[in-house]
């Protein structure tokens, strides 16, 4: 399993030092062709008219990654009116995204409902909220079947521990609410959690809620969610997701499904990480390096306002140095921890890993940070959002969102 940079010949074509000089410091880099690949293999996923795929946008809401992944022929998931927003700005039509919203207002349900964008609400109380602002109307509403996954607690969404999804032995509590408000649940949604790499637990959540939707007889869609895993650890050989495998087993199950009920419905997965991770590497540059008691700490400007998943959930990601924009891969190592420019003690990006020899004035590269990377980054000690750049097909280098300016800042004072 290769990275990126690897694929592209990254430091021939497309020197760090230049990037980065021509850009700023940090720096997002996308690759077209690799977003592209993943967005058709994910596509390829299940053999069947009725099958759908749906890019879940926070993962990454870039607009000129949209756009071509809307040329790509996914559909969308939006989780908020400002989601909803930039996928209308990307082309995306109403028949396009789904609103998979969560603890949401009145007015927020009402900017999808007056676009004629399907809804799912997520607990009792909102579709009673949504029954009373919308009665006589078609609604999804999310399930927590009990199954859940996830590399890390706080993305296992799925389960008996999380906030998400209404418990199957609340079904009728549904049905009593949307008879009280002449609702039509034509559809069902679930998301068992994120980044996982074996397909066995989300199998079972398929076979779960279409045991489910049995009980719902208007349905038009049923949704399993995403959470498709990929190989964070490649410097350690963890391989990808079987996808080919993955595929079969779960056409044989909605197949199965579908000749024994005879219901003519959509089925529906909604990937948002699998689609864009690998498209990315994050740059950043070495300013400092020092040992305090015995532990080796390399000071960097990737602050956790510029990629938080390690801080967050104790996330890995590969490391490549790169000096005079040549890889460093040969010995000696030395353990060391990465950190960034953040005051906060838990602005660390690796802790003790053995990596080659760093540097002042070494390029860091971040591997896989397609993912929840600029989506989730901040300002936090006024620092800049990083620029996002895109390697086009073509060999050539696009801005595809500027680096933040002091003057934005201030705007909105």
């Amino acid at each position: 399993m290769k990275y990126f940079s690897e694929i592209t010949d990254f430091y021939k074509q497309n020197k760090p030092s230049e990037l980065l000089e021509q850009f700023g410091s940090p720096l997002y880099v996308y690759n077209e062709d690799i977003l592209r690949q993943r967005a058709r293999q994910i596509k390829s996923l299940v053999d069947m008219p009725n099958f759908e795929v749906s890019y879940s946008i926070k993962a990454n809401s870039n607009l000129h990654i949209l756009k071509i992944l809307k040329e790509e022929g996914l559909y969308a998931d939006a989780m908020s009116d400002g989601e909803i927003f930039i996928l209308e700005k990307a082309g995306y039509e109403k028949d396009d995204i789904f609103f998979v919203c969560n603890n949401v207002s009145a007015e927020e349900m009402r900017y999808a409902v007056d676009r004629g964008i399907m809804v799912s609400v997520d607990s009792l109380s909102q579709l009673d909220l949504y029954g009373r602002n919308f009665p006589k109307s078609k609604v999804s509403v999310r399930l927590n079947p009990g199954i859940g996954a996830g590399h890390h607690q706080k993305v296992v969404t799925g389960g008996k521990t999380t906030k998400f999804g209404i418990n199957l032995e609340k079904i009728e509590d549904i049905f009593d609410i949307s008879r009280k408000y002449n609702l039509k649940i034509t559809g069902i949604n679930q998301h068992i959690g994120s980044l996982f790499m074996s397909s066995t637990e989300y199998l079972r959540g398929v076979n779960e809620l279409l045991q489910t939707a049995l009980f719902f007889k208007d349905l038009e869609f049923i949704d399993f969610g995403g959470g498709f895993g990929i190989p964070y650890k490649k410097q350690e050989g963890q391989q990808p997701l079987e996808l080919v495998q993955f595929g079969q087993d779960l056409k044989y199950i909605l197949s199965q499904w579908q000749s024994e009920n005879k219901r003519d419905i959509i089925f529906r997965c909604e990937p948002g990480r699998f689609v864009v991770a690998e498209s990315s590497i994050l740059l950043g540059k070495v300013y400092a390096k020092k040992n305090n008691y015995n532990k080796i700490f390399i000071g960097t400007d990737l602050g956790f306002s510029v990629l938080i998943r390690p801080a967050m959930y104790g996330s890995h990601h590969d490391i490549e140095v790169y000096r005079k924009n040549k890889l460093v891969k040969n010995k000696p190592f030395e353990s060391v921890n990465i950190t960034g420019n953040i005051c906060e003690s838990g602005d660390i990006l690796v802790e003790e890993r053995e990596l080659p020899v760093i540097n002042e004035e070494d390029i860091i590269g971040v591997m896989d940070a397609g993912a929840y990377g600029y989506s989730m980054s901040s300002n936090y000690n006024n620092r800049m959002r990083p620029a996002e750049v895109l390697i086009k097909s073509n060999g050539s280098v696009q801005l595809i969102r500027k680096r933040d300016t002091f003057e934005d800042l201030i705007k909105g004072f």
